[in-house]
């Protein structure tokens, strides 16, 4: 049975992510997405238990359980009344691309707007049924509100969407978008600068992260804008040092989050207005719909299935594949597949660590057993052709197997003098050294004490499981 495994991706696209290849050599892909929820807030006239309370400008707001709250309502009016035109009119005026998160109910109670939106030629990405928090529903309430959403968002925009974003999620939110199978991709998540592929059931789903650091719900809430001249000025620092790293060579992606009764107010609005102009003062800026990032996304850096996926393997199997990075010492590999593993452990440098940490938790004659299961240098295993297929590799990267004979000599008095004085063999990562730098560091080891020297080889050890894994598990 295999033991619980860790879900949570902490490793994503690592130290060397994908070149984003943005049209035109852009150094940044900016994004606007215009949260259109008026009139699908919670609200006991849409059948929910209480009113609404979040993202508004009620301070200290709270439900009203069995009540309209007719201030929260009207600040939700004027987004839908006058906060979204000022906005159509700007991103029109420039003629920008824009991807609206529409709440499907919200949509179907706004006809023109709807109308303007595409007449405009926006993306309208699904945004939910309602805007209610799914944190308590249960997974079946979920999965039919889902359906129920594009449903009614095909009838109302004439087409499904192909773009989700729910927001107030549950846990269930990702995978309930994944398994329903019409979404290009998904944005329910906070946790990259770049799109990336995510797996469930075997099928790998876009997933195109959002932001709510550079969203304008931070003028709702205690730590963020007082004014349009804060959030314009974090809109450009978030900017400038994205379009610096795609300058350097790694292009990434900003996401703007905005809502038609929040930056749509005068004062707020400035700000907005100034960083779309700033941006458009800029060369190399590719301004896109979600869509758009998703489809050149699936075009330049199509999903490619990784060949082994250790965290995912049976113990039979992941034994036979890593049983034998630590020399002789499958134990090694069994305790590792019984602890704590997960996506992070599906590269060469997440395995190893997680195998390093058996080790070091290992009795000291476990880890001594480990050094002795290690084949002298250029000795008699290897003259009698009978090292593991692993050692007789490294042994002959070094040429250790073309020895001559006062080489061979030399080789076999060190190793003798080295085993008398230690009680291991030597053991020296074989990769990451000439012939005459193995004599050398004889040499040097010969000199330490046995504390010394057992520290030494232990990190000797680990650094050859870490070369046999990165011959294993591919980049």
């Amino acid at each position: 049975m295999t033991p619980p495994r860790y879900p949570r991706n902490l490793q994503g696209h690592g130290a060397h992510p994908p070149n984003a290849n943005w049209p035109g050599g852009a150094n940044i892909a900016v994004q606007f997405v215009l949260n259109y929820e008026e009139g699908g807030e919670n609200n006991v006239l849409h059948g929910d238990a209480a009113s609404e309370a979040f993202l508004v400008d009620v301070i200290g707001a709270v439900p009203w359980p069995g009540k309209r709250h007719w201030n929260v309502e009207s600040m939700y009016e004027y987004g839908a009344r006058a906060g979204f035109w000022r906005l159509h009119r700007l991103f029109t005026g420039r003629n920008l691309p824009v991807t609206v998160y529409g709440v499907a109910t919200a949509l179907q109670r706004s006809p023109e707007q709807l109308r303007a939106m595409l007449d405009a030629n926006w993306e309208i990405a699904s945004h939910g049924l309602k805007w209610i928090d799914y944190r308590d529903h249960d997974i079946e309430h979920e999965r039919r509100d889902l359906h129920a959403a594009i449903k009614l968002h095909t009838e109302v925009v004439g087409t499904r969407p192909t773009g989700w974003y729910c927001g107030r999620t549950s846990i269930n939110t990702v995978d309930l978008a994944s398994e329903e199978g019409g979404f290009t991709y998904v944005s329910d998540t906070y946790d990259d600068d770049l799109p990336y592929y995510r797996e469930h059931f075997g099928s790998p789903q876009l997933i195109i992260p959002y932001s709510l650091a550079t969203n304008d719900m931070r003028f709702t809430t205690p730590s963020g804008f007082a004014n349009g001249e804060e959030c314009f000025q974090l809109l450009k620092d978030s900017f400038d040092v994205l379009y610096a790293e795609g300058e350097a060579g790694s292009p990434k992606m900003l996401s703007l989050g905005l809502h038609c009764r929040l930056v749509g107010m005068p004062g707020r609005f400035a700000g907005l207005q100034r960083f779309v102009d700033y941006i458009m003062s800029k060369d190399k800026v590719w301004i896109a719909t979600r869509l758009d990032i998703a489809e050149h996304w699936i075009k330049t850096n199509p999903y490619l299935k990784p060949e082994i996926v250790p965290s995912e393997l049976p113990l039979d199997d992941f034994t036979q594949l890593f049983g034998s990075v630590f020399e002789h010492s499958e134990w090694v590999a069994e305790r590792a597949w019984k602890r704590e593993m997960g996506p992070v452990h599906d590269t060469a440098i997440g395995l190893h660590a997680l195998l390093c940490q058996v080790f070091r938790s290992a009795t000291a004659d476990e880890r001594l057993a480990v050094l002795n299961a290690h084949p002298d240098l250029a000795g008699k295993l290897a003259a009698a052709r009978r090292l593991t297929a692993a050692s007789t590799e490294e042994q002959s990267s070094a040429g250790l197997d073309a020895l001559t004979d006062a080489e061979r000599d030399s080789f076999e008095a060190r190793n003798a003098a080295y085993t008398a004085k230690f009680g291991f063999p030597f053991i020296i990562a074989v990769r990451d050294n000439t012939k005459a730098a193995i004599l050398a560091a004889f040499e040097t080891r010969l000199a330490h004490d046995r504390d010394t020297e057992l520290a030494t080889a232990c990190r000797q050890v680990e650094r050859i499981a870490e070369l046999r894994l990165k011959a294993i598990i591919p980049e």
